[in-house]
């Protein structure tokens, strides 16, 4: 098996998440709505167990959070919950042009909708100048939504100035911080967010489940539904809850927030030593994005004088990517990598790596090697 640098796409389910998990494929297989007998109790005694576990984890309140199918459905939650559904007319949206697919599609089908967006860009270094989003913001601003930390570059963005501008403006702030949350604290009472995005299966918990924080719960202003349903998850996500993947995403957050500052350290170094390894060895080869605002697992790294598709055809001994999972289908050029000015034939010749919980030193080693020797016979070396 090639070694494993793709964190960004997926993380490996811990061992202790599937072991906390087992039971309620089994044993512990009652619907937490069924309230007339003992099966449903014990359900919805987990599942509330749950979501105080991981309202522990990012600094909020468990009324405050509310379970999902994973981070896609969180942010079209958010930002169609925010808008109204169907939309208001003569709302206004601000977003950012890096962004997640999903947040961006949402955006355009809220603008066929007769919405107004505004997508701000960012600099070179991929991070977003606060003074724009207070430009853009207007009276008709229903919503900002920026993420936290970029699945593609890694960049970190200066979140608390942008919540502090929206919160002094009265407008919503949405972040999505999946790729955030296994790196960096996420805490809502020291950053005023007002609706956050997370997905278990970036933080070493399963698929198809992830979490919307509301500030206020669904009993506050700040959303509407936009499905209806049994009236599960205050209303505002209707449908039997996934109870093992609840289950599995709190024990996720637990095992992230008891050992996340020594992870981050450890990987820091291990991408910083691949980062050096790959510029020594590889002629023109660039980083993408600030280096200094960076999560500690991240390195977007772009090659001159190659073909992209040859080159990830060749790299059997390194599972990487060269954009964002949710988008590798499309075969377009990275909007991120666009949006920060990479130049096209760069832009398909780029290389995500993302590390993990369990990289090692000799992994790295092995990766850069591959990368290496790839890319010189590619080039005719």
């Amino acid at each position: 098996m090639p070694v494993y640098l793709d964190h960004h796409a997926t993380t490996p389910v811990d061992p202790r998440v599937f072991d906390a998990m087992r039971p309620y494929f089994g044993d512990v297989f009652g619907n937490p709505g069924s309230r007339s007998h003992p099966f449903g109790w014990e359900a919805e005694e987990a599942v509330e167990h749950a979501r105080g576990r991981v309202a522990a984890f990012m600094g909020a309140s468990p009324h405050e959070v509310f379970f999902t199918s994973g981070a896609t459905e969180s942010n079209q939650l958010a930002l169609w919950g925010r808008v109204g559904f169907p939309p208001r007319p003569g709302g206004h949206v601000v977003t950012v042009a890096t962004e997640h697919s999903s947040v961006l599609a949402a955006c355009r089908r809220l603008v066929a909708a007769g919405t107004r967006v505004t997508v701000l860009p960012v600099e070179p270094d991929g991070l977003l100048d606060p003074s724009r989003v207070e430009a853009a913001i207007g009276p008709d601003t229903a919503v900002v939504s920026a993420m936290w930390a970029n699945n593609e570059i890694g960049v970190v963005q200066p979140i608390a100035r942008i919540a502090e501008i929206c919160r002094r403006r009265g407008v919503a702030f949405h972040t999505d911080a999946t790729q955030a949350a296994g790196w960096i604290p996420i805490d809502v009472r020291a950053v005023a967010v007002d609706l956050v995005s997370l997905s278990g299966h970036k933080v070493h918990g399963p698929k198809g489940v992830g979490v919307l924080y509301v500030r206020g719960g669904a009993r506050s202003t700040l959303l509407d539904p936009w499905m209806e349903g049994g009236g599960q998850e205050g209303g505002l996500r209707p449908g039997t809850p996934n109870v093992p993947g609840i289950v599995g995403m709190a024990e996720a957050c637990a095992i992230v927030r008891e050992r996340r500052d020594t992870d981050a350290l450890r990987v820091a170094a291990l991408r910083d030593a691949l980062s050096e390894r790959l510029l020594a060895g590889i002629p023109g080869a660039t980083v993408n994005g600030s280096v200094a605002r960076r999560l500690p697992n991240n390195l977007s790294i772009s090659f001159g004088g190659i073909d992209g598709e040859r080159l990830m055809s060749a790299l059997t001994g390194v599972a990487v990517s060269n954009g964002a999972a949710c988008s590798a289908a499309a075969r377009r050029p990275s909007h991120v990598l666009e949006a920060i000015g990479v130049a096209a034939d760069r832009a398909q010749a780029t290389l995500r790596f993302g590390l993990g919980r369990g990289t090692c030193p000799s992994d790295i080693r092995i990766a850069a090697d591959h990368v290496i020797r790839i890319v010189g016979l590619l080039r005719g070396g």
